[in-house]
């Protein structure tokens, strides 16, 4: 039966990076000190997946890499090196090289010009490092003295779906042949079926080898990694040999990475309990939509209330169907989390301080899509604290702390949202130097008063940098207003505290997913219009003595001592209303990123999911509006953006304190 492996390549991609996100966790683990050999063992046989599964899709490149690779965590795993921080930098570099080989393999383009130096670096430190006289028998020098040949029986019966799952038995008894000096095979038929109960995508066949080789037990064994699941394998040392123990191969699941990086495309990998809750889930809406059915078509006056039960039933379903759907597209923000230990690292050598990274709240799930776009965010809050937060180890020993920083990345749920909070032990900000950068660059003038918070707010401003030169982390201007821009993308915010002397922390709030929005209905003449409910802090109806004009410049509303812009509604997206005094309206106080403003409606209609439908895809990016839905009476509605509507009410605060 000839497979089309074409079909299963991306998830060849999608399963390397996951080895890869393994091989990397672990390999920092090593250069931290943490020497297990579990450890070791996980390392080598992430990177045993890679070639093999490389060598049946035919990259080359991949395989040759990979088995180099190999080799050399073969002769640590074995004792025949040590681990050096030279080691581990190599390593670490090999990773990235095989990172590089895997994207030129995904899209046809040339290998990296250094993949020859990289293999000579493996090849030479293997050959250094190695005790004088022993050498891995995965590389042996060419006057080392053969090992003597094994007699080995082979029996290999392939899981039934072997064929479903992209492999090739005929690869796995190639490559046996590949180590053996002679190999001799025997078909088992026993299991092969009448010709009309033969399933052309099961294997029902089984193979007997007699191998002789110098290769050992472990050796063979690696053969069979990528088939082990369902099959019967064994392999058995000739007990006519004297000296040697019988030993047998059990089948054993490949490990679990212990990283994951972000795939490659569209697709998401779905635990079973989900799939399986969302087939229970509609099975009972299928029994609700019969009974709702059966009621309606025999529908008499006395059965509203059955009908009114079987509706609210249906309705009960639907919510949780809704949630388990969304449930599907959540995935850990550890996804993301688990490349910054390396960044850490490798920023922390190339700036020559001693920072420790520390995360908590990996499992917290985010949508998919909110999980991808937040990685760039992230990176420059961590490239940021390295370099401006942390001091170098003097300064920090002569101010009374320790001398390793402290960074730490964390992520939890807070009231429907999700909080990520990156934060620092370092200098924290300097709001005098901020503000004296902010004069220089133009953005504020020598005359405006801030308050110091509003001065730190300035470091998100574009084009914004404190660094005295240009490096090749910082001096740009180009990096935190990255920050703020994707988040508030996603429709979140960014907030920034900050002590002098004592760090600094960055706290981002995003919503739980893009396609479905817990918002607030509000009227507005003839239009209605939806609030995102988290930006909502609270709704009053003002009085007169709150309401404040100025002539010329706008309006406040005083709320507890506190003058929140005025934003009506009507003028701003030029509708007709009835309701012009604010006394006779409502005002809806909103916060984003820490500032608050009032927003002038006619009434508040009731809170309501609403599935978000892009404007941009059909007509243009709108200020102050996010996307549209359509509500329970087929009318569309716009959803109102916070972080756009909160730039207006800033424009309309400066105009207010010129």
């Amino acid at each position: 039966m000839q497979v089309d492996l074409n079909r299963f390549r991306e998830t060849f991609f999608q399963e390397s990076a996951e080895h890869l996100a393994e091989m990397e966790a672990g390999l920092l683990r090593l250069d931290q000190g943490s020497f297990d050999p579990e450890l070791l063992n996980g390392i080598f046989r992430a990177a045993h997946s890679i070639k093999g599964a490389s060598g049946m899709f035919g990259f080359e490149d991949v395989t040759r890499f990979t088995h180099a690779l190999e080799n050399l965590l073969d002769s640590l795993r074995s004792g025949g090196i040590l681990v050096t921080g030279k080691l581990t930098d190599l390593l670490l570099r090999a990773n990235d090289l095989l990172r590089e080989l895997l994207a030129a393999a995904a899209s046809g383009t040339p290998v990296p010009e250094r993949m020859q130096a990289v293999l000579e670096e493996l090849y030479v430190m293997q050959r250094a490092e190695g005790p004088s006289g022993s050498e891995s028998p995965r590389v042996r020098q060419s006057d080392s003295p053969p090992a003597a040949p094994i007699k080995y029986h082979v029996y290999f019966r392939p899981g039934m779906n072997i064929f479903v799952q992209a492999m090739d038995p005929l690869l796995i008894l190639r490559d046996l042949a590949k180590i053996g000096q002679s190999a001799e095979v025997d078909l088992d038929l026993g299991q092969l079926p009448a010709l009309a109960d033969l399933d052309p995508e099961c294997c029902y066949l089984a193979w007997k080898l007699r191998l002789v080789t110098t290769q050992s037990v472990e050796e063979i064994r690696d053969i069979f990694a990528f088939v082990e699941d369902g099959a019967e394998i064994r392999v058995e040392v000739d007990e006519s040999k004297p000296g040697v123990a019988a030993a047998a191969v059990a089948a054993a699941p490949a490990p679990a990475a212990v990283a994951a990086a972000p795939p490659r495309d569209a697709s998401i990998r779905v635990a079973t309990s989900k799939v399986d809750k969302l087939v229970d889930l509609v099975g009972e809406l299928v029994i609700a939509q019969s009974m709702a059915h059966e009621i309606v078509h025999n529908f008499s006056g006395n059965r509203l209330g059955e009908l009114q039960e079987a509706v609210a039933q249906m309705e009960r379903h639907i919510r949780e169907l809704q949630e388990r759907v969304m449930s599907v597209r959540m995935l850990p923000i550890g996804h993301i989390f688990g490349r910054f230990p390396r960044l850490v690292r490798d920023l922390s050598i190339q700036l020559s301080k001693n920072v420790w990274l520390e995360m908590a709240g990996e499992d917290t799930e985010l949508d998919k899509g909110v999980v991808e776009q937040m990685s760039d965010p992230l990176t420059h809050l961590i490239r940021n604290s390295i370099d401006h937060g942390i001091e170098p180890a003097e300064e920090r020993v002569r101010n009374g702390k320790p001398e390793q920083g402290l960074i730490r990345l964390e992520a939890f749920h807070q009231a429907g949202s999700v909080i990520v909070e990156v934060s620092d032990d370092g200098r924290g900000l300097d709001a005098g130097r901020i503000r004296r950068k902010a004069i220089e660059r133009g953005l504020i003038s020598e005359s405006e008063v801030l308050s110091e918070a509003a001065i730190c707010d300035l470091i998100f401003s574009a084009g914004f940098s404190t660094a005295e030169k240009v490096s090749d982390l910082s001096g740009r201007g180009v990096g935190l207003d990255v920050v703020r821009r994707n988040v508030e993308a996603l429709n979140g915010s960014v907030t920034l505290a900050a002590q002098p002397g004592q760090g600094a922390k960055v706290r981002i709030q995003l919503p739980l997913t893009l396609a479905i929005l817990d918002g607030l209905s509000v009227r507005v003449g003839q239009e209605t219009y939806v609030l995102p409910l988290v930006a909502i802090s609270e709704s009053i109806r003002p009085r007169a003595e709150q309401v404040k004009t100025i002539a010329g410049r706008g309006e406040a509303v005083m709320v507890r001592g506190e003058a929140l812009p005025l934003l009506r509604l009507h003028r701003l997206f030029e509708i007709a209303t009835e309701i012009i005094d604010p006394c006779r309206g409502l005002t809806v106080i909103v916060e984003h990123a820490g500032h608050r403003f009032a927003l002038l409606v006619d009434e508040l209609l009731g809170q309501q999911q609403v599935v978000i439908k892009s404007l941009e895809a059909h007509y243009r990016k709108v200020e102050g509006v996010l996307g549209a839905t359509i509500l329970g009476d087929g009318r569309a509605a716009l959803i109102l953006d916070a972080a756009g509507l909160a730039q207006i009410a800033r424009r309309a605060a400066d105009v207010l304190a010129a």
